[in-house]
């Protein structure tokens, strides 16, 4: 238990401060991220988003659901709609929250004018953060429900997942408070935003670390944040990655993004 709590701590703080690392890059750089360094970064973002998915999420909730005699002869139910459920509420969050996509120039969710397009795209970025922190959260807490050997194999997989994500963080705080600063926001400004689009993270950690404990829901609310999350890349990363139009970058740079998480997973698992 106190092996699992310290990685708990460790992954909260990879969330928290990941974010804000990379919206410090605002002090550093004068202006945004070129073309062919989006198509990177995104691709890279998308890789690592979808082998945590896949490896951290999709592949414990399966195992969780089998060995759980409440799901006998239907354990493949809860990966399943789970995963259905996350890509929904997500869709749902998009539909109503306005917010900005800056690469794509598109508008979503309700028309708002008394908001400027900085914050619209604060928003953007807010809301995907959640099926992070939720993907965190949820392999924390299983680990915190578990025991023995099985808590420690869980609370490492958790931390390789914390740090994958914490990886990606970093480019996408970027994205935020550097494209601020460019469109006339003080450095300081940018970097509070930027940093405080990343703040979700850690709290809906916490929120399903608490559901995490609910052993019978652990199968739902593991596929349900690989779901949220397969969407988030699938909708919004892979799409603005191939904006410049430089597709094989983006491709050879998910692909390393992937291997690096699958990476994780293997040697700290």
């Amino acid at each position: 238990m106190e092996y699992s709590v310290l990685i708990l701590i460790i992954c909260l703080l990879i969330t928290l401060f990941s974010t804000a690392i990379g919206s410090s890059f605002v002090f550093f750089f004068r202006k945004n991220f070129g073309p062919k360094a989006k198509s990177i970064i995104l691709g890279f973002a998308g890789g690592i988003m979808v082998a945590a998915a896949f490896f951290g999420l999709l592949l414990p909730s399966i195992e969780q659901s089998k060995a759980n005699n409440t799901y006998l002869g239907w354990s493949f139910v809860p990966p399943v709609v789970g995963f259905i459920l996350g890509g929904l509420l997500l869709f749902g969050l998009d539909k109503i929250i306005p917010h900005f996509h800056k690469i794509q120039n598109v508008e979503e969710g309700p028309k708002n004018n008394s908001l400027s397009k900085n914050l619209k795209f604060f928003l953007a970025v807010t809301i995907h953060n959640i099926p992070e922190g939720l993907a965190v959260g949820l392999a924390c807490g299983l680990a915190i429900s578990l025991s023995g050997d099985a808590s420690i194999i869980a609370a490492t997989s958790a931390l390789s997942l914390a740090i994958g994500i914490g990886i990606q963080n970093i480019p996408e705080g970027a994205a935020v408070s550097i494209p601020m600063y460019g469109d006339g926001m003080s450095r300081g400004k940018a970097f509070a935003f930027g940093a405080a689009s990343g703040i979700v993270e850690p709290i809906f950690a916490g929120i399903a670390i608490f559901l995490a404990q609910l052993t019978i829901i652990n199968p739902w609310l593991l596929s349900l944040a690989a779901g949220a999350m397969i969407y988030v890349t699938l909708d919004e990363i892979l799409p603005e990655s191939k904006e410049g139009g430089f597709n094989h970058f983006a491709m050879w740079s998910f692909m390393l993004g992937f291997v690096i998480m699958m990476v994780l997973e293997i040697v700290l698992s």
